[in-house]
């Protein structure tokens, strides 16, 4: 099921139909039984899925069991044909009722009027219905859209942002549909503001966010299709409450994608004129291009590569999302000194609370680890700092980089535990788990099945997986982990039994490596690859 299309679309952040159709509708008696469904053709765009009303063929339209003659009407901008009942259906008819005026981004030009009695009940009761699955609604839609648009799952806590995006989006869209609330009297999710303003920061395309936008149509009117599809309604009912609700939610789509497009200009346009560090861009380049020019690098960054570097990314966390450039740039800036660098360290803004550096090194062995970091680096005020480890030339400057970010997924993975204000690349565990990171689904699933229910996200499975990792890492030494969990040594050799028992209700054994390794990413990663107890209470008995 689904919309077919066929022409280019035109410019605009939102394009549906603008093009009359010439098709007719109808119905037959012998297909009656099926399932009531929909599709709808348009003269461009995407297939967007739609189980509504069902399609037989070009012009062929099943709606229960009348028979229907085209009618012209006006829809969401379009010139869309419609039908009325030509049966005993013939009483109960709908009419398209939109307007083709266009969109402004603050407010619409003219937003959907109100829904008729019995259209607004259903839809409300659809609404309802959401509203008791909207956080799985909405955490769908974000996966969705990361897994599906590029650029949006580059960094943890930018998913995160679009998650409290979708979830402000979705929730403004469900109350909509209960409340029959004009579009004109909305403000916009505060996240969803924010969330283009972080990503023209970010130098992200533009167009991620306007076709994340309209992925997020797409799927809402799927769910509310297939809802609609479950209260056997007659057709020319159903037809009214598809139209209506398509009606509502490109009406909000359209308005919300003008605010926040609007939002992402003006941001990226200050953006790039904010004086004092390296442009982002030029860092950028440097780190992707395949071959760069490195001398005109070098005479705009004021910064050698003919050297060895150590990457550093420092963030500030909190809820206040005030600019902390200032304050990021600062620390890095202090730290050159007391560590003894061969230079100033370059420093280029990601976002208004989070920088990339390099910390050049001449003859002086640059530090190894984050362990020097640590005891000479302000962290104080919610700041925070990964590190990758040396390296020399250009491909230091970048593997260092990549190092420093793998760190930084890790460290910033959500449900996470809170780790140092410091994690280094070489920390114990950070370089293969940063590798876990990147498909937390799977390493989810594998953790899971080889920990067995030590894996559950709960205080007695983490003391069984923190004494088992332990024992591990001193090399199987009962002595040395008692002495560094400051326990008895019975009390460890216990707990280690016993966290070799729980783990054996994995469906299959795994080895000592295999166990080592999912109980570090447990360590690092925490509840994100955890079982949590409702997953647990569900799980089938026996």
């Amino acid at each position: 099921m689904g919309l077919t299309t066929g022409d280019a679309p035109p410019s605009g952040p939102v394009g549906l139909a603008r093009k009359p159709l010439r098709d007719r509708i109808r119905c037959s008696p012998e297909i009656a039984h099926e399932p009531l469904g929909f599709r709808a053709e348009y003269s461009w765009g995407n297939t967007l899925p739609s189980p509504t009303m069902r399609h037989l063929g070009p012009g062929r339209y099943i709606l229960g069991e009348a028979e229907f003659t085209r009618r012209t009407g006006r829809g969401f901008g379009a010139e869309v044909s419609v039908a009325h009942a030509s049966t005993a259906d013939q009483e109960d008819r709908s009419r398209m009722t939109s307007s083709d005026t266009p969109v402004s981004p603050r407010r619409p030009a003219r937003a959907p009027g109100r829904t008729d009695g019995e259209v607004a009940a259903v839809i409300s009761e659809i609404a309802r219905v959401l509203k008791s699955r909207e956080y799985e609604i909405s955490v769908g839609m974000s996966a969705l859209m990361a897994r599906e648009i590029d650029h949006l799952d580059d960094d943890p806590r930018l998913v995160d942002m679009l998650n409290a995006s979708v979830a402000g989006n979705v929730a403004a869209v469900i109350d909509i549909l209960i409340n029959d609330i004009p579009v004109e009297r909305l403000q916009p999710a505060a996240a969803a503001v924010e969330y283009a303003l972080r990503l023209a920061q970010r130098d992200v395309p533009s167009h991620s966010l306007v076709r994340a936008y309209h992925m997020g149509q797409n799927e809402m009117l799927r769910i509310c299709y297939i809802e609609l599809d479950r209260g056997a309604l007659p057709a020319s009912l159903a037809l009214a409450v598809v139209e209506r609700l398509t009606e509502i939610i490109y009406s909000y789509i359209d308005w919300i994608t003008g605010y926040v497009f609007e939002a992402y200009e003006a941001e990226h346009r200050r953006w790039l004129d904010t004086p004092g560090s390296v442009r982002s861009s030029t860092v950028h380049y440097v780190l992707s291009a395949g071959d760069p020019d490195t001398s005109a690098f070098e005479q705009e960054a004021g910064y050698s590569l003919d050297r060895e570097h150590l990457a550093l990314i420092l963030w500030r966390e909190g809820h206040d999302q005030t600019s902390a450039l200032d304050l990021l740039e600062t620390r890095v800036r202090a730290v050159g000194p007391l560590l003894r660098t061969g230079g100033p360290a370059i420093v280029t803004a990601i976002d208004r609370r989070t920088v990339w550096a390099w910390l050049p090194f001449g003859r002086r062995v640059s530090v190894a680890d984050a362990t020097e970091l640590r005891s000479n680096i302000d962290l104080s005020d919610g700041v925070r700092l990964t590190v990758g480890l040396p390296g020399y030339g250009l491909p230091g400057f970048r593997r260092s980089h990549l190092q420093a970010r793998a760190a930084y997924f890790v460290a910033t993975v959500p449900g996470a535990p809170d780790l140092s204000s410091t994690v280094g690349f070489a920390d114990p565990g950070v370089a293969v788990t940063s590798l876990l990171a990147t498909d937390l689904d799977a390493t989810r699933a594998w953790v899971q099945e080889v920990l067995g229910d030590l894996a559950e996200d709960t205080a007695q499975a983490a003391t069984l997986r923190r004494t088992l990792g332990t024992f591990y890492a001193t090399g199987e030494n009962h002595v040395q982990t008692a002495q560094t969990l400051t326990l008895h040594r019975n009390t460890v050799k216990y707990r280690i039994d016993k966290a070799i028992e729980v783990a054996r209700t994995s469906a299959v054994p795994h080895d000592r490596l295999d166990v080592g390794l999912a109980l570090q990413a447990c360590l690092l990663l925490g509840g994100s690859v955890l079982r949590r107890a409702s997953e647990t209470s569900a799980r089938p008995s026996g």
